[in-house]
């Protein structure tokens, strides 16, 4: 989702924003900006380019523009199409300079009223009215923190934003509500930016704002106010990320290297967690033990991939703990008006932590009356994180690409942790726990193992060159990964991509299937095995084109129209997560032939922090 750098320093910060900008990439975008304080001119000059922000840099630098306040964003389009009118910042009159990231749903009613007053839009966006806004208020006799806090209670929806005034050079203002926003102090400079890792190279001291703070930043202080003026305090935290965490190295894209960083997430998941064939609870947190006491069923909520996480988690908690498990995507969930249960476990899913659907949602839930809150995620210092009662940290590491790899596998792990403690509150015998816990110790070796496939699948790809569709099949637990193996892609590759439990092929999908369509399933030696190679003898009947990955060639003997590609014995309880690998090369092989843009697909962001 959109990127927010900003700073105010004693030096040029214009190379520190292009740099933040860069490191916000990931996130997804279609335009960038950026605007500054001229202190020669004595007003604000600013840059906008539709596409990367290597185009911002390069138009910057023909201007040879300095200055030691400014901001700048990426900008992924929710109002207007992508152009150089709709990128940010917005500027009012010359005098004021935002940059938002998030949704003012009562833009169009303050697009009227400022109309009415004499300001004309000359974009398509809902940001432009909040720097209108802003300048109205400031020509009401009002400081620039105060036209700020005014504006901020006209607006109905989420932002995280920063302000930058001429008539104020002195100061870069931000707030937030919804949409996360840290700010970085230094020495004699401070920043503001939507992602720690934007400040990683200029400072790994950082404060995490909450929803309704303001913020006014000069260069050697802060203040921290709520919309009524009184002062907050809000601590300090040294971030662990490292600079070089976020650098491809080595492999050509973000992804290919997240794939083959999962033996060692997955490590580092486990890492202290298990000992002695247990799940140590403490890991869930210092309240663990009192809130797990009386859990009797599950709730998880997630969206895209965590939602597929989640599903396969339902086939665990149900199977091995014996509780009811329900799923629901966050977006459907949060308007559903469900049934509150106070035992119920909320489960929320969130590589970012601030996948807003998920945040509402998990917040809807403690409104109703849901039982305790428990957050599988990746962000440390994210806001699902600070609003949880416990929370198991995945330490996958930064994940870049958009198209989630080594997040999904370790909330999978993370997932089965949890599965074996609330089976051993639920009658799970000690000796399914440690089979449980010696597949886990297992899974990072298996995992290096089918990574040894990945010429093997790139040879395979070479199939999906001249398709427009293809179809995923699975049966049981395993069709949740048939649905990752879909969404992987139609993610990276643009190529149509359905899943189907293969018993539902006869229901319709089935008059889908000719030679021009392949077919993927996903085929582990489990009970339901022999069902599936039934379905597959169908999709064979009709001259699809078979592609399985298997256990062995015992499935189906290999033809023309069948490739069988073989994973090994792989232990039945882990397998969901080693088969997810196979279906992220074959999806990243596909895009590379195919000539998309990997890591940042096209439509999509990484961290969706708006509705």
């Amino acid at each position: 989702m959109c990127g927010i750098i900003g700073a105010i320093a004693e030096r040029d910060v214009i190379p520190i924003l292009i740099e933040g900008l860069k490191r916000l990439e990931y996130r997804g975008y279609d335009s960038a900006g950026l605007a500054i304080i001229d202190y020669q001119s004595g007003g604000l000059q600013s840059q906008h380019v539709t596409g990367k922000v290597r185009f911002l840099e390069e138009q910057v630098k023909d201007t040879f523009l300095s200055s030691p306040t400014g901001i700048a964003h990426t900008r992924w389009a929710t109002h207007g199409k992508p152009s150089n009118e709709n990128a940010h910042p917005q500027i009012s009159r010359d005098t004021i300079a935002v940059v938002h990231n998030g949704i003012i749903e009562n833009y169009l009613k303050l697009r009227s009223q400022l109309e009415q007053r004499g300001y004309e839009f000359n974009s398509e966006t809902d940001t432009e009215a909040i720097a209108h806004l802003i300048h109205y208020h400031l020509q009401q006799g009002k400081n620039l923190l105060a036209a700020l806090s005014t504006t901020l209670q006209a607006l109905e929806g989420t932002y995280a934003l920063a302000v930058i005034s001429p008539q104020n050079p002195g100061s870069l203002l931000a707030a937030r509500r919804g949409s996360p926003l840290v700010v970085g102090v230094g020495i004699g400079e401070h920043f503001i930016a939507s992602d720690v890792a934007a400040l990683i190279p200029v400072t790994q001291r950082v404060i995490f704002l909450e929803d309704d703070d303001i913020i006014e930043l000069q260069r050697n202080s802060f203040r921290i106010t709520d919309f009524s003026g009184h002062q907050i305090q809000r601590p300090v935290h040294t971030s662990l990320l490292q600079a070089d965490a976020v650098e491809r190295g080595e492999y050509r894209h973000y992804m290919h290297k997240e794939i083959f960083e999962q033996p060692k997430a997955i490590s580092n998941t486990l890492e202290n967690r298990v000992h002695d064939g247990r799940v140590l609870e403490a890991a869930f947190g210092p309240k663990a033990q009192q809130l797990f006491e009386n859990v009797e069923a599950v709730q998880i909520i997630a969206c895209g991939t965590s939602y597929h996480a989640g599903l396969v988690a339902r086939y665990w908690i149900e199977t091995l703990a014996r509780v009811p498990c329900v799923v629901e995507i966050a977006s459907e969930f949060r308007y559903r008006q469900p049934l509150p249960n106070p035992r119920a476990l909320i489960v929320t899913l969130s590589q970012s932590g601030e996948t807003a659907d998920t945040l509402a949602a998990m917040h809807e839930a403690k409104r109703l009356g849901f039982g305790p809150s428990l957050a599988i995620c990746n962000v440390p210092e994210s806001s699902l994180v600070r609003a949880s009662d416990m929370v198991l940290m995945t330490h996958a590491g930064p994940e870049i690409g958009v198209a989630s790899t080594k997040a999904f596998t370790t909330q999978l792990l993370s997932l089965l942790m949890l599965t074996v403690i609330l089976g051993r509150r639920h009658g799970m015998k000690p000796q399914v726990e440690e089979k449980i816990v010696k597949a886990m110790g297992s899974l990072s070796q298996q995992i290096k193992n089918i990574l040894k496939l990945n010429d093997q699948i790139e040879q395979l790809a070479e199939h999906f060159a001249d398709k427009q569709h293809a179809l995923f099949l699975g049966r049981g637990i395993h069709y949740p990964i048939a649905m990752e193996g879909a969404l992987k892609l139609k993610e990276i590759s643009y190529i149509h991509a359905e899943s189907y439990p293969a018993g539902e092929l006869k229901h319709g999908p089935l008059a889908l299937v000719d030679a021009e369509m392949p077919v993927i399933a996903v085929a582990p030696n489990d009970a339901l095995q022999e069902k599936l190679k039934s379905n597959l003898q169908e999709v064979h009947a009709r001259g699809g084109q078979l592609y399985i990955f298997a256990n062995h060639r015992a499935i189906m003997q290999p033809s023309d129209y069948i490739k069988v590609i073989e994973l090994g014995e792989v232990d039945e309880i882990i397998s969901p997560i080693v088969y997810s690998i196979p279906l992220q090369l074959l999806a990243y092989h596909v895009a590379l032939i195919k000539g998309t843009d990997v890591d940042q697909p096209r439509n999509l962001a990484k961290s969706v922090t708006v509705e």
